[in-house]
This record gives structure tokens, sequence and C-alpha cells, in this order.
């Protein structure tokens, strides 16, 4: 699957281990590293698994449309569908067979929003 990044900042962090390591520690880093790695290597986000350790949900309310890994604790790697438009089944929900490409929106935990 093909990973972009929301902002240019993002990238730099994300495509610099020690930059990563910094910014997250070292525990998070590797984990986000393992779960980019995963991603890259699913054709699709229907290739993600729903259950751990990676748990791919989609997120609800102001969040609709995006989805979430698990990373550590209550931490995720938070995402959308790169494409335009985003691929829907007829139910009008996202198809994650044709989703081949997400953007990185943010590592957090936004259970306290």
């Amino acid at each position: 699957m093909d990973i972009a990044y929301k902002t240019t900042k993002m990238s730099k962090i994300f495509d610099s281990e020690g930059k990563l390591v910094k910014e997250y520690g070292l525990d998070r880093a590797r984990k986000i590293r393992m779960r980019q790695d995963f991603l890259r290597a699913a054709v699709n986000l229907a290739q993600v698994p729903v259950s751990p350790p990676t748990r791919r949900h989609e997120l609800k309310g102001n969040r609709k449309g995006q989805f979430a890994v698990d990373l550590t604790g209550n931490c995720r790697l938070v995402f959308e569908p790169n494409h335009d438009p985003v691929p829907r089944r007829e139910d009008g929900g996202i198809d994650l067979q044709a989703v081949t490409a997400i953007t990185i929106m943010s590592v957090e935990d936004y259970h306290n929003d």
C-alpha cells in the first residue's frame, strides 16, 4: 500500500529513524515502524487485521472516514484513504478492498477528545 503523510514535518520525522525516536521515544518509534511496514506490505486496507496486535478500526463521529491501528497503550496511528474520491460500497461504507493508498494523519491518544 502506498503511504503519504499529512505534513512535510511529519514526513521528515517518519523518514528519519533518529527523529522518529526523538519525537516518540524508542518503544513507540519501533511500533510505528512495525505498523508502517505492515501497512506497506498490505495490498489493500482489507488485508490489515482487525484483531490485535495491529487492530485496524474505523473511527466515528468527527473522525468518520479515518482509521487507526494500535501502537502502545491508548496511542494510535491515525490515517485515512488517499483516494479522490474515496472508494465506496453500494451501502455507502468505505470499500476496504479498493483502498490501496493512505495518508497518515497523526500519532495520538484521541480517547480524551
